[in-house]
C-alpha cells in the first residue's frame, strides 16, 4: 500500500512543471512591458500602479482562458489566486522599469547620459 506522500509525488508532472516555469516567464515580461509603459506615458503615483494592476489582471485572464482553459485549478496548486498573484521579483521588477523609462523619457539629456556612460 503506498503511503500520501507517494500518491503527492505521483500527482507532480513534469511537462507542467515545465509550463509553470514558461508562465514565470510571461508574467515577468508582463511586468517589464508594463513598466516600460508607465515610464513613457509619464504615469506617476497610483496611476503607474494601477497600470501593473490592469496588466497583471489582463495576464492572468489572458492564461486563465488561453494556457488553463478555464480551468487553473487543474494546472496550479493555488488555482486562479496563484495564476494572479505578481509574485514580489515581478513587482520589483516593474518598478525597476517605470523609474528607468520614466527617468529617459521625462528627462531628455538622461537619454545621452545612458547611452555614452
Amino acid at each position: 500500500m503506498s503511503a500520501p506522500a507517494d500518491a503527492q509525488q505521483q500527482t507532480i508532472y513534469a511537462p507542467a512543471v515545465i509550463a509553470n516555469t514558461s508562465i514565470s516567464t510571461v508574467k515577468f515580461l508582463s511586468a517589464c512591458f508594463a513598466g516600460a509603459a508607465a515610464g513613457i506615458l509619464g504615469l506617476v503615483n497610483w496611476a503607474g500602479f494601477i497600470l501593473f494592476l490592469a496588466s497583471t489582471l489582463f495576464t492572468t485572464g489572458v492564461i486563465h482562458a488561453v494556457n488553463c482553459k478555464g480551468r487553473p485549478s487543474k494546472y496550479f496548486q493555488g488555482g486562479v489566486m496563484e495564476v494572479m498573484n505578481p509574485g514580489q521579483d515581478n513587482a520589483f521588477t516593474f518598478v525597476l522599469v517605470w523609474t528607468l523609462f520614466y527617468g529617459l523619457v521625462e528627462d531628455g539629456r538622461g537619454f545621452w547620459l545612458f547611452i555614452f556612460c
